[in-house]
């Protein structure tokens, strides 16, 4: 089984390959930072598709804005799960247990998500999964995610729809970078060493799947937020 090593309260180190029925080969494009190409295939793509349309209508899709300034982000997103993360001008980022428009309940997280979370092999189910729809134009500007007490779990990201320009680097922003396409049914584990690494989308390349009737791309990436008990 697949596992995140630590010790001292800091990221660990991913050891093991995923749980079957998973089969491709596995690309570390970083110490931690693990490309699952063509984790899910087309059906289970169309059956996690229809599952976030049901999902969207219970939270719709909003815009995060970012602090201070209240700049709209270039996606828009909504999420599923006990906590979700919005972003404001007023409050900044945050997790909170309620959609930020409407106040009512995050819908429950897919279950066929929870197949991509597996793979990560962390000790407790994600808390968050956040849903990002990146229209062509949209992209995602280099950052950490650093609002997680369970820094020790790895954010699991699964690309549906769109292919991408996926761009990482190290911990520090400014330093060197590389870059990789991530396609329709792919998964990335961000943990072990890389868990901290900055990343980002640079560009979403249109056309190149049809698995989403307008086009654009969805990104899921699920999280866990809090530190799991003792033995949990």
């Amino acid at each position: 089984m697949a596992r995140l090593d630590a010790s001292n309260g800091r990221p660990g180190v991913w050891r093991g390959p995923p749980r079957p029925p998973y089969m491709a080969p596995m690309l570390e494009l970083a110490p931690g930072l693990i490309h699952l190409p063509d984790f899910f295939d087309r059906a289970a793509q169309e059956r996690l598709v229809a599952d976030l349309r049901e999902a969207s209508a219970r939270a719709p899709l909003f815009t995060p804005r970012m602090p201070r300034t209240g700049k709209p982000f270039s996606v828009r997103m909504t999420n599923c799960g006990p906590l979700g993360w919005v972003s404001d001008a007023a409050g900044g980022y945050r997790y909170q247990a309620t959609h930020p428009e409407t106040g009512t309940a995050w819908p429950a997280i897919p279950a066929l998500a929870l197949e991509a979370w597996k793979a990560g092999g962390y000790r407790a189910p994600p808390e968050a999964c956040l849903v990002n729809f990146y229209e062509a134009s949209a992209k995602m500007g280099l950052h950490q995610d650093r609002d997680e007490a369970a820094l020790d779990a790895p954010v699991v990201s699964v690309s549906l729809g769109d292919s991408c320009l996926f761009r990482f680097g190290g911990e520090t922003r400014g330093g060197s970078t590389r870059s990789v396409r991530l396609h329709s049914g792919d998964v990335v584990l961000i943990g072990g060493a890389s868990r901290l690494c900055f990343h980002g989308v640079d560009k979403i390349y249109g056309g190149t799947s049809t698995l989403l009737a307008q086009g654009g791309r969805l990104n899921l990436t699920l999280r866990r937020v809090t530190q799991p008990l003792e033995g949990g």
